[in-house]
């Protein structure tokens, strides 16, 4: 297991260990909700992610990335905004999370693993569009629940001071496609420990 495989079956443990010692029922169910997001963003399953009992009607997406700041309205657009990003190595690190009754605030490390070309699309200045990077910034995720526990949207905010980029050999490369079973894995791991409907208030 390489350092990219690893930081991506770890990448949820924050909200692991803050929902061991979170015992409002509310913030429970937005915890789990916000869990089970991520491992089926991250195993491409994005249809779920916006059903009824996990997203309302017209969520809204503020995503401040990059040099393209976008604003994102309703499931559909939400759904085609994954499928932009669903071929990119996506992960989060060093979390510093918590929950409320209006929902999640989670400052940490978003990575991105990804050829130069797909970087430049998203507004990052790299010099190579064919060299492999790994791009580190310090970003604010702002999500919030309505009273059901469902998501509302999603607040994006990147600290561009913090970007680090780095170039990667590619035989340090992690797929897209591993990343995905490495969330199946880790999705099928949390349904088996919370039990079915877990997510729900």
């Amino acid at each position: 297991m390489n350092r990219f495989e690893k930081a991506v079956y770890e990448c949820m443990e924050p909200t692991r260990a803050l929902l061991a010692k979170t015992t409002n029922p509310l913030h429970r169910a937005i915890l789990l909700n916000f869990w089970r997001h991520v491992h089926l963003e991250g195993s491409g399953q994005y249809e779920r992610i916006v059903a009824a009992d996990m997203t309302v009607d017209n969520p809204v997406y503020r995503v401040a990335w990059g040099a393209n700041p976008a604003v994102i309205e309703g499931k559909q657009g939400v759904v085609g905004f994954y499928n932009t990003v669903g071929n990119t190595v996506l992960w989060n690190s060093d979390d510093l999370i918590a929950v409320a009754d209006w929902g999640v605030a989670d400052e940490l490390t978003f990575h991105i693993l990804a050829d130069g070309a797909t970087l430049r699309a998203i507004g990052y200045d790299v010099p190579d569009p064919q060299q492999l990077y790994h791009t580190a910034s310090r970003q604010a995720f702002i999500w919030p629940y309505d009273s059901k526990a469902r998501l509302t949207g999603e607040h994006l905010y990147e600290d561009k001071t913090s970007l680090v980029i780095e170039a990667v050999h590619p035989s340090e490369a992690i797929t897209p496609e591993r990343v995905r079973e490495i969330h199946r894995e880790c999705l099928a791991r949390l349904e088996a420990e919370q039990g079915p409907d877990f997510w729900k208030l």
